[in-house]
Formats: structure tokens, C-alpha cells, sequence
């Protein structure tokens, strides 16, 4: 049974999350109803992580399983046949090696997080950015960023409803700046915490507006309370941009 490495893009306003879910719409409940009008098959795929409602990916991986040895490039053109009209395209299908398994055979996850930081709200990134209207210092919440780098117990920035055993990680980039109009923070762990990363996001706004300065943010993870987080930036402007193995 032939194993399919699959490179995805999505947009996550029109689901409820990455995850199957009876009744809603998921990304994963899109490809798996693809698969089986490609070649009739009702399959589980896994994936190298589960984004949350409104988060999008650039660069998701998933792996299916299929009875059937196809060509890559079949796998490929016929599953986003089947996709339309959902915004989920399937960059690149492969044959993986034995072995490989798109979440377990990860070493490193990386997101993004857009702001739009004007005056004036986006027209065409309605949904796929968070708009800042006061002037964000990208310098002052790069460096208050480097205090998160490195092994720590991310209590405060982990989501109550989180299910992963320890708020232990190793966040091993965390970096700011600016692009125009925009303000986009880079992530990089093995891998993070429920709501992590739209966690530090909103604290790290905190300091970019001059209300917190890089000491709050450390006095904040050291509280190891979810209390001490500042809010938490919205689902629109995150995606998950790259997995490593």
C-alpha cells in the first residue's frame, strides 16, 4: 500500500478548523471526500499538525495511504480537481519513503503571523491579516521576542484547553519585522502549544504599541499563568509556512 506525501495550501476562513468534524467544514474532511471521488477509497490522512478556525497554511503536509499505486503527478492534479470550489490546493504529491509519517517524522514547524499595521482596514486581505491601526515598533518586539527563544514552560501562553501533556518547548525562532504596511513575526519549534503562537503574538502587540516593555514579557512567561498572557491576536493573520524533516 503505497504511502502519498502531499504539500498543501489552504485558506481557513471557510473551516472549522484543519480537523474532520461531523457536520462542519474541515480542510482534512475536504481532501479525505477528494480522495475517495479520485479513486473511491474512505481514508484517514494525517497531517504534520491541525490548524485551528480561520488559521491558513502555505505549506501543510499530509500523508494518505492508498491501495492503488498511482503517479504522483495523477494524485496531484486529480485531488484538486475534486477540490474545487474549496480554497485547497495540493502543491506537490510524492511517492514517501518507507517509514515516513507526516506528523511523527517531523523536526521543525514554522509559522507566520501577519499584521497590517495602517490606518485604513485591508480590502483584498480581509481575513488573512490582523489590522493594527496604532503605529506598531517592530525593533522593540523583535528584541522583547528574544526572551521567549530557547526551553521554557510556556503556561502563559498555552491555551486552557490545550491537551499536550507538558507546557514544556523549545521555541527556536522568534523573530519580528517590518515590511511596508505590514509587521510579520516568524516562529520555528518542533513543535507548539495550542494557541501558542496567536499567545505571544498578542503579547508581543503589546509591546510594539509601548504598553508592555520586553521585561513584562518576561515577567509574564516566568508567571507561567495563562492570566499574565496579553490578549490574543485573532485566527486571521496566522499560517503555518513551512515543516522540516
Amino acid at each position: 500500500m503505497p504511502r502519498y506525501r502531499l504539500d498543501i495550501e489552504y485558506d481557513g476562513r471557510p473551516f472549522h478548523g484543519f480537523q474532520a468534524q461531523d457536520g462542519l467544514a474541515s480542510v482534512q474532511g475536504s481532501i479525505e471526500r477528494a480522495v475517495k471521488g479520485f479513486c473511491g477509497e474512505t481514508l484517514r490522512l494525517q497531517a504534520a499538525g491541525r490548524t485551528d478556525t480561520g488559521v491558513h497554511a502555505a505549506h501543510q503536509v499530509v500523508h494518505i495511504d492508498l491501495e492503488k499505486d498511482w503517479k504522483p503527478e495523477v494524485v496531484r492534479d486529480a485531488l484538486n480537481a475534486h477540490l474545487v470550489p474549496a480554497p485547497i490546493s495540493v502543491l506537490e504529491a510524492s511517492v514517501a519513503p518507507d517509514g515516513w509519517h507526516a506528523r511523527f517524522s517531523a523536526k521543525k514547524r514554522s509559522y507566520e503571523y501577519r499584521i497590517l499595521n495602517r490606518k485604513s482596514p485591508p480590502a483584498l486581505d480581509q481575513g488573512r491579516v490582523w489590522h493594527v491601526k496604532k503605529p506598531l515598533d517592530a525593533d522593540a518586539m523583535h528584541a522583547a521576542a528574544q526572551v521567549l527563544v530557547g526551553h521554557h514552560d510556556f503556561t502563559t501562553f498555552r491555551d486552557l484547553a490545550c491537551q499536550a501533556k507538558s507546557p514544556m518547548k523549545t521555541l527556536d525562532v522568534a523573530q519580528v519585522r517590518r515590511e511596508g504596511g505590514h509587521v510579520v513575526l516568524a516562529f520555528a519549534s518542533r513543535s507548539f502549544l495550542h494557541r501558542q503562537v496567536r499567545s505571544m503574538t498578542g503579547s508581543l502587540a503589546q509591546v510594539g504599541l509601548g504598553r508592555w516593555s520586553a521585561d513584562d514579557l518576561k515577567a509574564a512567561l516566568d508567571a507561567r499563568d495563562r492570566k499574565a498572557c496579553g490578549p490574543v491576536a485573532p485566527a486571521d493573520g496566522l499560517y503555518l509556512v513551512g515543516v522540516e524533516y
